[in-house]
């Protein structure tokens, strides 16, 4: 009896050894937000983060709400585990910026339930669906004389209906929605970002959320983990408003295994003619033994055993930022909220607006004066109409040629009332 004690006390002594000579992904937690354990449906309240740095602790009555960061444009939680019981539902309220959300787990994750970021499916006009955080919104639909239906919000955001000439079209990510406007955004889902809305006859599906997680050691889906978009509101016959484009999802773990379901889907795909387009899905692990197919066909990377992942977009990275509107500065952390608080920038009425926009670590002209990168600003109405968009060229010299900074200038064509302004760099 004594020999077996010995023998099974080197066993597992030996077990811990090998399984301890495996080093974790080095994920830059600090795990003040504690052991997230969900046995019941739950709601997320983001509007209650704090503002302040991503990497700073939560203390006290902070525990749990998350850390808003207008520079990195997320809502950040920092758990020791994650676990997601079997039956529950885990959802989202939006913070009002919209920001995405980045769980950074020291742990394992498990999600036997739900974590669903989709998109509200289009309301009664004069109403906009939200969006999951860190997507845009559903267009807007006829209300009345004069307030007609508006295009989807998001760089990507479907075409309003004319109607009787023309549907409503989905919005774009990923994929292109039908027949709708530019996809956008790379496979790495750095920066981390969601769906455009569909465009409205009534009104539009707003776009999938964007989620990241990452975790330092297992994680196991046999859940759901959904960022899809919103439906368009029904109409009369075929005239149906577009349904806005799957969001984002990134996975970051050592182990990524399970048999559950990981989707982006477009809001409207029963019907091609108002459908939105794919989000992006993005899995960097180790090892896999995860057995489905995520929808769309993810982004596959392998990391090294002990590996850092890359969280946010390298200091050296492409940025881009609106710096005026007509001469009007524009606010750091812009929030869109059409009157409810105050717009951001107030102009006279015009017909068009001159937008200055920054960018850094984006490519120089060329010896011809022609942008090596194309910046593009949209102007989309809160209702009645369609968006506008204008290419911006190069204001020279250079603000700085170390680091490279640059300023850009573009003539937008704009309607009375409320606009929302977005700027979107491609670059080759």
């Amino acid at each position: 009896m004594k020999t077996m004690i010995r023998l099974l006390t080197c066993a597992v002594v030996a077990a811990m050894s090998m399984e301890a000579a495996r080093a974790a992904l080095n994920v830059p937690s600090n795990g003040s937000d504690g052991h997230l354990v969900v046995t019941e449906d739950t709601v997320i309240d983001l509007s209650r983060a704090i503002t302040a740095p991503w990497d700073s602790m939560n203390t006290g009555t902070n525990i749990g709400v998350g850390r808003y960061d207008p520079e990195k444009w997320a809502i950040v939680l920092h758990y020791q585990s994650v676990t997601i019981q079997g039956g529950a539902t885990v959802t989202f309220i939006n913070h009002p910026s919209r920001a995405p959300v980045v769980w950074l787990v020291q742990g394992d994750v498990t999600i036997n339930g739900t974590v669903n970021l989709t998109g509200q499916s289009g309301l009664p006009a004069p109403w906009l669906a939200e969006p999951g955080p860190g997507g845009f919104r559903g267009a807007t639909g006829v209300y009345a004389q004069g307030a007609g239906a508006s295009a989807g919000f998001g760089v990507g955001g479907g075409v309003a209906s004319d109607y009787p000439n023309r549907s409503a079209s989905g919005g774009s990510y990923g994929t292109v929605g039908s027949p709708g406007s530019v996809a956008y955004g790379n496979p790495s889902c750095i920066p981390l970002i969601g769906g455009s809305g569909g465009g409205g006859y009534t009104g539009g599906g707003a776009g999938g959320g964007a989620l990241l997680i990452a975790v330092a050691n297992g994680l196991s889906i046999n859940g759901e983990i959904r960022a899809n978009g919103g439906w368009g509101a029904a109409g009369v016959g075929n005239w149906i408003s577009g349904g806005g484009s799957g969001g984002a999802i990134r996975l970051v773990a050592d182990t990524f295994s399970g048999t559950g379901i990981v989707q982006c889907l477009a809001g409207g795909a029963d019907n091609p003619i108002v459908a939105g387009g794919l989000g992006r899905i993005r899995i960097e692990r180790v090892t896999n033994t995860f057995m489905p197919l995520p929808i769309p066909q993810p982004s596959v990377v392998e990391l090294s055993p002990g590996a850092t992942p890359v969280i946010w977009l390298p200091t050296e990275g492409p940025t881009v930022k609106i710096v005026s509107i007509s001469g009007v500065p524009a606010p750091a952390d812009p929030r869109a909220e059409f009157g409810s608080v105050g717009a951001d920038v107030v102009v006279p009425r015009v017909t068009s607006v001159t937008v200055i926009v920054e960018t850094s670590y984006v490519e120089w002209p060329t010896g011809t004066n022609q942008p090596a990168s194309i910046i593009t600003v949209r102007a989309t109405p809160r209702s009645d109409g369609n968006f506008t968009v204008a290419t911006a060229t190069p204001i020279m010299p250079p603000i700085s040629e170390d680091p490279p900074v640059i300023r850009w200038t573009a003539n937008v064509p704009v309607q009375d009332g409320y606009s929302a302004i977005q700027v979107k760099v491609v670059r080759p």
